[in-house]
């Protein structure tokens, strides 16, 4: 078994990043807390510390129930180069999943997470900008379920979440967390098969996510999957070993445009990503630092054109974000949405000077 792992790079701090990844629904309400008398043999009423054990067998209970609801919508994806999981879409058997999960391959083997027989499937299309892909199975196994995928702006810091998936080929794992954060902005490596997008509005969790968990589900205590395990931290520190707690899956929202647009369209029609329309490269200062982006194509009609930028500009600024690098210039554009205006700062020659762009779309 491959795994395979990938540098990333964080819009802050000093922890690298790494895929989590290749080698990861019926919606039910949680149950309601049971009604709780007090003791004939005491007038007294219980004490927090007695209620304890009911409270904690209440939250287990909670957890393995969202396991029996969601585990049949998830399944393993086995491409030639990788292991990873899936989240099954619909009942016509697309199955969303990450495109470093599947890479360049166009069929796989595709086992439920539950157990039971290995079908094949095809790739109907992969988005790696925003390292998201569908396949279609070419049968569905008895007892595969579509997933039920929450409303990504109900996500909030401090709820609970499940990581399901097959981390290092275990298939049916499930590791429990929080949410840490939403909103974060990472860059993905491009090496070791990585797609090197630029994803904006990711959920970071506590809950674990190891290599084999990309495409699989982070679920909520409502058996809604709010996300795509996608990437995992990675600490320098540690000799490139995983950072614990630090992991981040693709927002909920964000799979559902992504995965609605393939299935409807066979492609993504409509990005939502604001884009310069330009090809560029990072540039080193006179200390030998990265300092800006060298324009070396403009699209003609695009929104970097239509400013008035062209072809040795150097870009320094996006609205308020400082550019030095091709990741910090995607990262500032991952902030927009196509049609913002922005100021852009940026040298010619010697000069430094400024334009207003209307930001298209990628």
């Amino acid at each position: 078994m491959r795994r395979l792992l990938r540098s990333l790079v964080a819009m802050a701090g000093a922890v690298a990043l790494t895929s989590g990844c290749a080698n990861g629904l019926a919606p039910r309400a949680a149950h309601p807390a049971p009604a709780v008398s007090p003791p004939a043999t005491s007038p007294r009423a219980a004490s927090p510390l007695a209620a304890s054990p009911l409270v904690s067998n209440q939250l287990q209970d909670d957890y393995q129930q969202v396991i029996r609801n969601v585990l049949p919508s998830v399944v393993q994806i086995e491409s030639s180069q990788s292991l990873g999981s899936g989240v099954v879409y619909d009942v016509q058997g697309h199955v969303v999943t990450n495109a470093h999960v599947i890479g360049q391959d166009r069929s796989f083997k595709v086992s439920a997470a539950t157990g039971g027989q290995t079908v094949t499937a095809r790739l109907v299309s992969s988005y790696p900008e925003q390292d998201l892909a569908v396949i279609k199975l070419d049968t569905v196994p008895q007892g595969l379920r579509a997933a039920t995928f929450g409303d990504s702006s109900k996500v909030d810091m401090g709820q609970i979440v499940l990581a399901m998936g097959s981390p290092l080929g275990l298939s049916g794992s499930v590791t429990q967390g929080i949410v840490s954060a939403t909103g974060r902005t990472v860059s993905e490596g491009g090496e070791g098969g990585g797609t090197g997008a630029t994803i904006a509005n990711m959920v970071q969790t506590s809950a674990a996510i190891n290599p084999g968990n990309s495409g699989g589900a982070l679920v909520n205590l409502n058996s809604e999957v709010i996300g795509i395990p996608t990437l995992a931290a990675v600490d320098p520190a540690l000799g490139g070993g995983s950072a614990p707690g630090i992991g981040f899956a693709i927002p909920a929202s964000m799979v559902r445009t992504v995965a609605g647009q393939i299935i409807q369209h066979g492609r993504v029609t409509d990005s939502g990503r604001a884009a310069l329309n330009i090809t560029g490269r990072t540039v080193l200062g006179d200390t030998y630092e990265p300092g800006g982006v060298a324009i070396v194509h403009v699209t003609t009609g695009g929104a970097a054109a239509d400013a008035g930028l062209r072809t040795g500009d150097v870009i320094t600024r996006v609205g308020g974000a400082p550019i030095t690098t091709i990741t910090s210039l995607a990262e500032a554009l991952a902030a927009h949405r196509p049609g913002d205006k922005v100021t852009v700062v940026f040298t010619r020659g010697a000069k430094e000077e400024k334009a207003e762009v209307t930001l298209g779309e990628m």
